[in-house]
């Protein structure tokens, strides 16, 4: 297990690069706790594989340190940082049995026979292949040979840190969350520093002790699922985090009155500056109202997906998403909508601010 510390990290895939979009990494410098699961979360394209691929050490960084423990391993060579890859898709050996597969790793580094078949058989029950232990590779399917590689990183104890790249892509649903508990149990059993890579907010959040978001080879906020949902760092953020994602109203802000489509609404704290901004407001947060309070608003559609119904808004010719209880009644003739206080954020240039006086 090591603490990462990623040192003023950037990379560009272009040999002479000289703009900040010329960088499919743009600069990190974070520290990442020995012993924590992290999930990299973002949409293709955002720089999840080309940082992981730079922690494991199959791609060097045109800037910048990888640190293990302190320890510079830049420009090391995969097989020194002691860590195990899971990639999107399965590498298995097609002649080898799945028990030969999985004791692969163990054997090279000489471990004891006994150890070996002990392992190898809890990391079988672990994805559930048991019965098919000395069954070839060559005839499974693409999503068994996926679980002979996932075990195949779960049966080592001694790594540095464990690497999964999209590993559930060819895995079936109820697999998949399968597997997701097995490798929280592992993390839980073991406190291997993990790091998983995913656009699937279900698995990243479900994971992660930390979710790290990603956004145009940025790392724009790093959080718990709670602080993710509560306070999207970023307008990114609260747009890829949630179903549906978090609505955003232009507005004149004000101090603590912000002015959104014409209408004045009270934001409970005053915020530094003025002019045009963004509210941030998740759907769980937007109440009707049939009063003359609130923000205009023309209700087009109920949604009901049963735990509770999607209420589909036209404002200020805009589409705003709100959750009402599975129970509840819509009230008849509601043409307005406010905001609940505590869930409302403010954005300057897709930054989230502060109120005056308060952390963010």
């Amino acid at each position: 297990m090591a603490k990462i510390t990623l040192d003023n990290l950037a990379h560009s895939y272009m040999a002479n690069p000289k703009a900040d979009d010329d960088f499919a990494l743009k600069e990190l410098n974070h520290d990442w706790a020995d012993g924590e699961a992290y999930a990299l979360l973002g949409s293709s394209g955002c720089g999840k594989s080309t940082l992981l691929n730079i922690i494991s050490g199959l791609l060097i960084p045109s800037q910048g340190r990888v640190l293990f423990d302190g320890r510079d391993v830049t420009h090391a060579p995969t097989a020194d940082r002691n860590i195990a890859q899971v990639f999107q898709f399965p590498v298995v050996y097609d002649t080898m049995t799945v028990r030969e597969n999985l004791a692969f790793p163990l054997k090279n580094r000489g471990m004891d026979a006994a150890e070996i078949a002990r392992r190898v058989q809890r990391v079988g029950k672990m994805i559930d292949m048991e019965a098919q232990l000395n069954h070839k590779a060559r005839g499974l399917t693409a999503d068994a040979k996926q679980k002979i590689s996932l075990g195949r990183g779960m049966v080592r104890e001694d790594v540095n840190a464990l690497l999964f790249d999209e590993p559930l892509t060819v895995i079936d649903p109820h697999m998949k969350w399968e597997l997701r508990t097995q490798l929280k149990k592992l993390h839980h059993d073991f406190g291997h520093t993990m790091i998983y890579v995913t656009h699937d907010q279900t698995e990243a959040l479900t994971f992660a002790d930390k979710v790290v978001v990603m956004y145009d080879g940025r790392v724009v906020q790093i959080g718990t699922p709670q602080e993710l949902f509560e306070r999207p760092a970023h307008t990114f953020v609260g747009y890829f985090i949630g179903s549906p994602g978090m609505n955003l109203f232009d507005a004149e802000v004000d101090g603590r009155t912000a002015r959104i489509a014409g209408t004045p609404v009270d934001l409970g704290d005053a915020y530094a500056g003025t002019g045009t901004m963004q509210i941030g407001v998740r759907p769980e947060f937007i109440r009707l109202s049939t009063t003359d309070e609130g923000i205009p608003a023309r209700l087009r559609r109920v949604e009901d997906v049963g735990r509770h119904k999607i209420l589909r808004l036209e404002v200020n010719g805009h589409e705003i998403n709100a959750i009402s209880g599975e129970g509840d009644v819509i009230p008849e003739g509601a043409n307005r909508i406010t905001f609940a206080p505590e869930g409302v954020n403010v954005y300057a240039n897709d930054w989230r601010i502060s109120p005056q006086g308060k952390a963010a």
